[in-house]
C-alpha cells in the first residue's frame, strides 16, 4: 500500500530532539540509532510534505524548517519560517500550514518552498495540533491555553465556529475518525478524549484515559485509537465501535510517552519518551515493551517513514 513515490525508501524513525537540538535516526529492524544530526533551535516534530518527497524539521525557536531528504535520511539547508511549532498541509495540496503558537496564527504558506502566503490571526491561545474534515473544506485545531477548539473554513481562510471545553481543559492533539464522523481531541489536564461531532462541532463527552493524555493514533485497521497517558507512563486502547478504552498497556518502570507513529505492518507502535531522553517501541498485539532506546534529550513529535498513503496531511504523519 506504499505509495510508488516512497518505495525503496529505507524504513526509519527520525526522532527530533527538541532540548539538544539534533534530530536522532533510528533503524527499526535493528531497535538502534544509526545517526545524529543537529538542526535548528528546539526542534518539534518531524513532518512528512504533502507530496511525500521530504521530511521537514520543525525548529520552532530555530525560526527555520530543517528538510530530510528520505532516501538517504540526511539533512538539507534550512528554509527560515517564523516560529514554527507544528506543520501540517491542506487536503488538496494547495497550502502547507504552519501553526505559529507563539504568534497565536496559521501561517498559509507554498507547500514546496514555504514562502508566506497569509496569516490567519486565530482567538486561539496556545494553537497546536489540528485535523481536516472529511471533505477537506474545515480543520479543527486545538487551543492548549484557551480551554477550546475552533473550526476553520480553509477555503476562506476565516475562522467559522469556537467550542468552548470546561474551565482548565488543555487540549492536545487531535484526530478524525476513519469514518469521517468525529473528531478525538486529548485532554491533558482532563486525562482523557474528547469526542467531537464533525458535522455539528459539538462534544458527545469525554473518555477516560489516564493522567496527561497527550498523543493519538490510529490502529493500521482502523479499529483502535492508541492514546498516550504521559503523564502516569501508559498507553490507552481506545475501541472506536464502542467509544470506550478496553485496554491499558503500562510501561515497565514509568515513562513520558508522548507523540509517536505506527510501523508500515501496524505491528509496532513508536513513542518518544518526551522527560526520559528515550524512544519506546511498544508491541500493538500484546502491548509489551519491545525495546527502549536511548536518543538526544526532549524526544518529541518522531516520525515513522515511509508509511502507506497517497498524500500527507501533516504533522508526524497523518496520511490519507
Amino acid at each position: 500500500m506504499l505509495s510508488p513515490v516512497v518505495k525503496g525508501f529505507p524504513s526509519r524513525v527520525y526522532v527530533p530532539n527538541s532540548l539538544s537540538n539534533t534530530v536522532s535516526v533510528i533503524d527499526p529492524h535493528r531497535y538502534r540509532v544509526i545517526d545524529q544530526f543537529p538542526v535548528g533551535a528546539l526542534p518539534q516534530h518531524v513532518t512528512p510534505s504533502y507530496d511525500l518527497r521530504t521530511l521537514w524539521v520543525n525548529d520552532n525557536a530555530g525560526n527555520s524548517l530543517t528538510p530530510i531528504d528520505p532516501r538517504t535520511g540526511k539533512p538539507g539547508k534550512p528554509v527560515p519560517v517564523t516560529d514554527p511549532y507544528n506543520l501540517y498541509f491542506t487536503p488538496d495540496g494547495n497550502y502547507a500550514i504552519v501553526v505559529a503558537e507563539s504568534q497565536q496564527q496559521l501561517d498559509f504558506r507554498d507547500p514546496h518552498t514555504m514562502k508566506l502566503q497569509h496569516s490567519l490571526a486565530v482567538p486561539c491561545a496556545g494553537v497546536n495540533h489540528l485535523d481536516f474534515t472529511a471533505d477537506g473544506r474545515y480543520l479543527v485545531a486545538s487551543c492548549e491555553f484557551g480551554a477550546k477548539l475552533i473550526e476553520v473554513d480553509i477555503a476562506q481562510e476565516k475562522v467559522v465556529d469556537t467550542l468552548s471545553l470546561p474551565p482548565g481543559s488543555m487540549p492536545q492533539d487531535v484526530k478524525l475518525s476513519p469514518d469521517g464522523r468525529t473528531f478525538y481531541v486529548a485532554d491533558m489536564m482532563n486525562g482523557g478524549v474528547w469526542r467531537i461531532d464533525a458535522g455539528s462541532f459539538r462534544s458527545e463527552g469525554l473518555i477516560p484515559t489516564g493522567a496527561g493524555a497527550h498523543g493519538l493514533f490510529v490502529s493500521r485497521d482502523a479499529r483502535r485509537l492508541y492514546v498516550t497517558n504521559r503523564g502516569e507512563g501508559a498507553i490507552s486502547v481506545i475501541s472506536l465501535k464502542g467509544n470506550k478504552q478496553i485496554d491499558k498497556w503500562r510501561i515497565p518502570g514509568g515513562g513520558s510517552p508522548d507523540m509517536g507513529g505506527i510501523s508500515t505492518n501496524g505491528k509496532v507502535l513508536w513513542v518518544s519518551g518526551r522527560y526520559d531522553a528515550v524512544v519506546y517501541a511498544i508491541s500493538t498485539r500484546t502491548g509489551k515493551l519491545l525495546a527502549r532506546i536511548p536518543v538526544g534529550d526532549g524526544p518529541h513529535g518522531l516520525c515513522v517513514y515511509p508509511q502507506p498513503g497517497r498524500y500527507s496531511l501533516g504533522h508526524t504523519g497523518v496520511f490519507r
